[in-house]
C-alpha cells in the first residue's frame, strides 16, 4: 500500500445537456494527493467544482475521466472499497428529527454492514461529546451537537478518511 490516502490524476467531469447541445465542464484535470495522516483542504469559489469531486468520491456522481485512489483502492476497480474507506460530512444537516443520536448512528451503522457486535456507537458519541445526549430526539440538540452528530454519523464505519464538505458552515 502506498502512503497516499488519496491520489487524483487528471479528473475531469464534464455535463452534457443533450437538449442544448452544450457541454460545462466542472472539473478539468484535477490533480493531487494526500498523505495518510495529512489534514487537507481543498478551496475555491463557488462553481470552481468541489461539490462535483466530492460527489465522485461518495459514487453518486460518474467522472468522465481521470483517476482516483482512496486509501489504496481505485474507484474504477474497487468501488466499494472506495466507500467503505472514507465518511463523508454533508455541509447540509440532515438529520431524522425523530430519531436519537444512538438510533441515528446505530442505523447508519446497519447501513454500512457493521455487525452489530462490531458497532462502537458509545465511542463514537463520547467522541464528539453527545454522550448526554444520546437518547434525546435529535430536534432538541442545539446547531453545534447536529453538526458533531453528521461527523458521528460519518465514522461509523470507521474509515480512514474524513472528508467535511464545507467544514465552517
Amino acid at each position: 500500500m502506498n502512503k497516499f490516502a488519496l491520489t487524483v490524476e487528471n479528473l475531469t467531469k464534464v455535463y452534457s445537456n443533450p437538449k442544448t447541445k452544450k457541454q460545462n465542464t466542472a472539473l478539468n484535470n484535477l490533480s493531487f494527493k494526500v498523505q495518510q495522516g495529512e489534514i487537507f483542504g481543498l478551496l475555491g469559489p463557488n462553481g470552481a467544482g468541489k461539490t462535483t469531486f466530492l460527489s465522485i468520491l461518495g459514487g453518486t456522481v460518474a467522472k468522465t475521466s481521470g483517476n482516483v485512489d482512496v486509501w489504496g483502492f481505485n474507484l474504477d476497480k474497487n468501488p466499494r472499497q472506495v466507500k467503505a474507506s472514507i465518511g463523508i460530512v454533508p455541509q447540509e444537516i440532515n438529520l431524522d428529527a425523530f430519531f436519537s443520536p444512538r438510533k441515528l448512528l446505530e442505523l447508519q451503522a446497519g447501513l454500512y454492514g457493521v455487525k452489530k457486535k462490531d458497532r462502537i456507537t458509545d465511542l463514537i458519541l463520547k467522541m464528539v461529546a453527545l454522550e448526554e445526549k444520546a437518547d434525546a430526539y435529535s430536534r432538541s440538540l442545539s446547531g453545534g451537537m447536529k453538526r458533531r452528530l453528521l461527523i458521528a454519523k460519518a465514522m461509523v464505519h470507521q474509515p480512514p478518511v474524513l472528508i467535511l464538505d464545507e467544514p465552517t458552515a
